[in-house]
């Protein structure tokens, strides 16, 4: 079995998706409106990036800024959408007003992801208990995964956390895989490596020229180079 390490990369569209792909990206992240913190993609802007790589795609299912599900009929139709279109791996997660896990919303996508996989978002890192969250979905079909910064601020405010959590692994709750992303630098590396974490994400990071720029293939090798070495 491989030890390689996880790299998920944020595209926007299908030249993000080929300059990631080329870079060495494993999986992408597709979302559309960063100025919103990424936000769902269309129907055929997911076929046009799926037609452009056949790595590994993620679509993001939120229709506003925010950890609040919003309008769930808008969302529940673009998420069947999607899945029409052959999405069949997705990223969502949201909160209530007192930052528990928004169960109902949760389980409306679900019911129409069918069990196909989906990630957990950082809304776990504006939750009031991260415990109690990963508990109370833990049984959810197809969750396999936490996007998480360990901390609201980004990974430097959350490294003791993620390595607290990377010591759970299996335990009830904590099954779900660590994918870390939030304000990740190549120098946290090391140490997430060391606490046994495997799987990582960035967004910013694979555009040195800034959001208004596409992915660049070299800043995600060195990423997949510095994961390897």
């Amino acid at each position: 079995m491989s030890n390689r390490a996880v790299l998920e990369v944020i595209a926007l569209d299908e030249q993000d998706a080929v300059a990631a792909r080329n870079g060495g990206a494993d999986r992408l992240e597709l979302v559309t409106d960063m100025a919103a913190d990424g936000l769902s993609p269309s129907p055929a802007r997911f076929a046009a990036v799926r037609a452009a790589v056949d790595i590994p795609l993620r679509v993001m299912l939120r229709l506003s800024d925010g950890f609040a599900a919003g309008d769930m009929d808008a969302l529940v139709r673009r998420a069947a959408e999607l899945r029409e279109a052959g999405a069949d791996e997705f990223v969502l997660g949201f909160l209530t007003a007192d930052g528990a896990p928004d169960l109902v919303a949760v389980e409306r996508l679900i019911a129409v992801l069918d069990g196909c996989p989906w990630t957990f978002h950082r809304a776990i890192d504006r939750a009031a208990d991260r415990d109690a969250l990963r508990k109370s979905v833990a049984d959810l079909p197809g969750l396999d995964t936490y996007l998480t910064a360990g901390a609201a601020g980004g990974v430097d405010d959350g490294l003791a956390t993620l390595t607290a959590e990377a010591a759970r692994a299996g335990e009830p709750g904590y099954e779900p895989q660590i994918l870390v992303g939030g304000g990740l630098r190549l120098d946290h590396l090391p140490a997430l490596r060391a606490a046994g974490l495997t799987a990582f994400h960035i967004g910013g990071a694979a555009r040195p020229a800034g959001w208004t720029a596409p992915v660049s293939t070299e800043a995600v090798r060195a990423w997949r180079e510095a994961l390897d070495g």
